[in-house]
């Protein structure tokens, strides 16, 4: 086990890094907010975190965590600026958000260290460290996903006027999905960063958006199960791929092709609608033996008196 743990020590720490990355994109789509600025909350963290680091030798807690400040800033003045934007209006301007903070990074000389990016970012931050902020980051996510804080949620996505119209905020919910958004993108490309020791131009890049997007798309929208499934998936993806030897984009792609095709409620809605229909058929027995007088109950008496109980009292004789 331990054999184990230390061959996969790099793919279980991408896992959570990936996690908290996809969920920076899904809480905004929760509410409605068709936004991937998280992606920029990830290189703007990773930047930051690496800069303190490398720089100020600051440790690197307080690295990630003015990181997440920063990036919670800017997502809240970008939710400003693009308040007026829906839909994809608003998906292309938050992916301009990204490669402007792209461009910035590669020509940001000595600060950013260019093209080649930084090298040296090293701190005490550990494996055990990352999975603890993660799980608490899933609590949080989980709690919003029951009762009445659930309900105002969904009413925010599917009927905004609607919701404006019994006094739910729908605006200030849908800055705050820029704020977290920011801290959770943040969080990640700072961990991320601080793990590896190094960042570049590439922690900004627009594959990132496409591959946090197929995660979230794979693995499910509406819950953080669906976002952990999905990291889970094509973190571990391309190593078992390695099989396929130069196939392996090609497998890749078809499995994505294949998922979006046959799976377009993500591998948790598949679960949760076999779930659903193997409830309905069992509800459907069971109302079926009611009517006919055959239930559990009476099975049982029947095999009892075949064994020689009382198939009256249950007792024997």
């Amino acid at each position: 086990m331990i054999e184990w743990y230390d061959a996969h020590l790099v793919l279980i720490q991408s896992t959570f890094v990936n996690l908290l990355l996809v969920l920076s994109i899904q809480v905004p789509l929760r509410m409605g907010v068709f936004s991937f600025a998280g992606v920029g909350s990830y290189g703007l963290g990773a930047y930051v975190s690496a800069i303190l680091t490398i720089r100020y030798e600051i440790p690197a807690y307080v690295a990630i965590g003015v990181g997440i400040l920063l990036a919670a800033s800017i997502g809240y003045l970008l939710a400003l600026v693009v308040s007026r934007l829906k839909g994809l209006y608003l998906a292309m301007a938050t992916i301009a958000f990204v490669l402007i903070l792209s461009v910035i990074a590669t020509n940001g000389g000595e600060l950013t260290g260019g093209a080649q990016g930084l090298y040296g970012a090293i701190s005490d931050l550990n494996t055990l460290e990352v999975i603890m902020v993660s799980v608490v980051v899933i609590v949080l996510l989980a709690l919003s996903e029951r009762g009445a804080t659930k309900r105002r949620i969904d009413a925010v996505r599917e009927d905004p006027e609607l919701a404006m119209s019994v006094g739910i905020p729908v605006v200030r919910l849908q800055r705050l999905s820029f704020v977290i958004s920011g801290a959770l993108g943040a969080c990640a490309g700072g961990m991320n960063a601080l793990l590896r020791t190094t960042v570049s131009p590439q922690a900004l890049s627009f594959h990132l958006v496409v591959l946090a997007l197929t995660m979230i798309i794979v693995g499910g929208l509406r819950s953080w199960i669906g976002a952990l499934i999905g990291a889970v998936v094509f973190t571990w993806l391309p190593s078992m791929l390695q099989l396929a030897g130069e196939w392996q984009s090609v497998v890749y792609g078809l499995i994505v092709v294949l998922a979006a095709i046959f799976v377009p409620t993500g591998l948790l809605g598949l679960v949760q609608d076999t779930y659903r229909k193997l409830r309905r058929r069992s509800s459907r027995v069971v109302a079926r033996d009611s009517v006919s007088g055959t239930d559990d109950t009476d099975t049982e008496r029947a095999l009892f008196a075949s064994l020689g109980g009382d198939n009256r009292t249950g007792g024997s004789r």
